[in-house]
């Protein structure tokens, strides 16, 4: 998805193409549970600000979660009277589980959802979705906590909104404002590469996809929005908070403990800037810099204090020496993992060695400055030599930076990686006519199977095909189920059901 672009500058992803006739742009998901009054209301207003004001072509898609009153009639009615309007029937509850299935079958470009209230002013709808259109972003969201957002809730609601947002940025270090506000937008091509890792199908879904893409790397533009509460939500606030925070648990340790695969989502589709070579700019050197600094000063303050107790017990120039050995060692493997992100054990060896180097050029300087010192006063006072020691580490440190990045811990990515295996040609069955003008006997290439076997078998078995949901468009019959064995109805059972209502 890079566009060509010259060198130097930064990458970009395409701009939507024009969808073909009759596919949409948008899929905008309403996921209901029990809506049966405010269900017809809700897809009408929708559909007439989408057909007045949407330049593209779009979807509406009912999703209802095993409702038990006339919503599923009253979504098939809404379906038949519209063409831009479908129904999906899933028999298990879930706000999560309900995108994840629409939208991983959607053959929209751009898919969307909102709350059946529309407590969101739609005209921010536009918005939201054009940075996806145009390639700029991978995720939108709308955001009730942007200064210019205009917002009218209780101080109830207000005060857990806002705990449950620092909770996530104290925790899981999130970026963005709002998790919880239902309205947000994804690209198609990222949904299927993000929708398998995420595994909560209840309410700590879009969060818990917002911090996979924000880790990953991906780009999620924030919309501030204009919001009315609704007074009348069925929303269980206190165990959705619970729930919430268990995610947030199970997401934390996760991350913490790497066993998210996150390697699938970092910059799949390769237009990040960070994978572009860019003349004159050094890879990494702003991160390198801060865990240098940070690394440097604890080992500062750790060399000082290894001074401190061997000058008690021996002469400036051995305690020098001895501090100054037993840090560099310490600051060499501490930069060798924190600053310069080399793992494994492989090359340790080589890079204590050469830290002992830089150590030796250190030790030049501190001891040379510590000699001038007492050249010039016979008694120097013990603080007068932390000064003096502590200017001659600076002098140190910038040049134990550069011989770090320069020659202990070179970027080697491109050196180190491994040759492509030669071509070997495939397994070949002798021909049955040889070419007149090749004069040379066929030899086929080896291959590890058996000897080419001419003898007739029985047809195989049959084996189905695995299932792949066909993308539903407007018009099409209103109702529809899902053959698929992980999306396929099944009877609600007291501890499959959701909880919390999907509003």
């Amino acid at each position: 998805m890079r566009t060509d672009s010259s060198p130097g500058t930064l990458p970009a992803r395409e701009h939507l193409p024009a969808a073909p006739a009759g596919t949409p742009v948008l899929d905008v998901v309403i996921p209901v549970y029990n809506e049966e009054k405010d269900l017809r209301p809700c897809v009408r207003r929708l559909y007439e600000h989408l057909d007045r004001t949407f330049p593209y072509a779009f979807r509406i898609t009912i999703a209802d979660n095993a409702s038990t009153d006339t919503t599923p009639q009253v979504a098939r009615h809404l379906a038949a009277q519209i063409p831009e309007v479908a129904t999906v029937r899933l028999e298990q509850k879930g706000r999560g589980r309900a995108l994840r299935a629409v939208w991983s079958a959607s053959d929209a470009p751009v898919l969307a959802y909102m709350d059946v209230d529309l407590s969101t002013d739609l005209n921010a709808l536009l918005p939201l979705v054009a940075p996806l259109i145009s390639g700029h972003s991978d995720l939108a969201i709308g955001s009730r906590l942007a200064r210019s957002s205009r917002v009218v809730r209780g101080p109830k609601r207000e005060f857990i909104s806002r705990a449950y947002n620092l909770i996530l940025r104290g925790s899981l270090q999130a970026r963005f404002s709002d998790a919880q506000c239902g309205f947000k937008a994804i690209r198609r091509d990222v949904a299927q590469v993000l929708l398998p890792l995420v595994e909560d199908t209840g309410w700590f879904f879009d969060t818990e996809m917002l911090v996979l893409a924000e880790r990953a790397g991906l780009r999620i533009h924030e919309v501030p929005v204009d919001w009315v509460d609704d007074p009348d939500s069925t929303v269980h606030i206190v165990r959705t908070a619970t729930d919430d925070l268990k995610g947030v648990w199970r997401v934390g340790r996760a991350l913490a403990t790497g066993s998210l695969p996150l390697d699938r989502l970092g910059r799949p589709f390769g237009d990040d800037p960070r994978d572009r070579d860019i003349e004159d700019v050094p890879k990494g050197l702003a991160r390198q810099l801060v865990g240098f600094c940070v690394v440097g000063a604890l080992s500062t303050l750790f060399y000082l204090l290894l001074y401190s107790g061997f000058r008690v017990f021996s002469g400036s120039q051995t305690a020098n020496a001895l501090a100054l050995l037993v840090s560099a060692v310490a600051n060499t493997a501490a930069n060798r993992r924190l600053t310069f992100g080399v793992r494994g054990r492989g090359g340790a060896v080589r890079h204590q060695a050469q830290g002992l180097v830089v150590f030796g050029i250190g030790l030049a300087l501190t001891s040379g400055s510590l000699a001038a010192l007492n050249a010039a006063t016979s008694e120097p006072a013990h603080s007068t030599e932390l000064a003096v020691l502590v200017a001659a580490n600076l002098a140190a440190t910038v040049l134990r930076f550069l011989l770090f990045r320069a020659w202990v811990f070179p970027d080697r990515r491109e050196d180190d990686s491994p040759a492509p295996a030669p071509y070997t040609p495939p397994c070949t069955t002798p021909p049955h006519d040889p070419a007149p003008y090749d004069p040379a006997p066929y030899d086929p290439a080896p291959c590890d199977t058996a000897p080419y076997d001419t003898t007739p078998h029985d047809p195989a078995p049959y084996e189905a095909a695995p299932y792949v949901p066909t993308p539903f468009r407007a018009g099409e019959a209103a109702h529809r189920t899902w053959p698929d064995a992980t999306l396929r109805p099944q009877p609600v059972r007291p501890h499959d059901s959701d909880s919390r209502d999907l509003r």
